[in-house]
């Protein structure tokens, strides 16, 4: 059993997509960061950086913060989703890389001036607009190559999803990237995303281009 302290984020639903994907019975913990209840001590205890989501394995008496760290952690106790050693394990983990030190990073900058901030730097838009828009073209690619991003459905794809899923937030003509489009579709369709986006349940729905 486990104990999932999240909110619905992109990186809040990595982790309650990936619960879904792999049948797992957890428990889900509100934590409303409109409201601050990430800075509440109970909360910190947990995920001493003040972020969801953070992950309790009652079997294992551990606690996990990082949605990174956290799908890792799932994939290898379960020995799903990610390649116990060799070459195929590190294509997963570049791609799961990238995605949090690039995609989530860059586009919750979108985010933030795009969507929420218009008007307030123009310098800012477009920095991060254009670097969203680059973003876009290298996962493009890749998936022109391949079906999924490390060639089998893996964490990284479970992983970068939720970030994509705010293409509208970001602006983005879904036109110009076929390839992603047609990812973003397949995974979108999968039944593990379709019961693990709305988590905590808020009446979400799958953006559809």
């Amino acid at each position: 059993m486990y104990d999932l302290y999240t909110w619905g984020t992109p990186n809040g639903r990595k982790v309650s997509i990936m619960l879904e994907e792999l049948g797992l019975e957890y428990k889900v913990h509100a934590v409303n960061i409109t409201r601050d209840e990430q800075f509440k001590p109970e909360f910190l205890e947990i995920s001493p950086n003040n972020k969801i989501p953070a992950l309790v394995d009652r079997e294992e008496g551990c606690a996990l913060m990082e949605s990174g760290a956290i799908m890792i952690y799932l994939a290898d106790k379960l020995g799903k989703l990610l390649p116990a050693s060799g070459p195929e394990r590190y294509n997963v983990l570049q791609w799961l890389m990238m995605q949090m030190g690039s995609v989530g990073p860059m586009l919750g900058q979108t985010h933030h001036f795009v969507k929420f901030n218009k008007g307030k730097s123009e310098y800012a838009e477009q920095r991060y607009s254009s670097e969203t828009n680059r973003i876009y073209g290298v996962l493009d690619k890749r998936l022109s190559r391949a079906e999924f991003l490390a060639d089998t459905y893996s964490i990284a794809d479970i992983a970068t999803w939720p970030w994509i899923s705010r293409f509208e937030w970001q602006e983005i003509e879904f036109s110009n990237y076929p390839n992603l489009l047609r990812w973003y579709l397949e995974v979108a369709g999968r039944p593990a995303t379709q019961s693990g986006y709305d988590v905590p349940e808020n009446g979400a729905t799958i953006p559809r281009p």
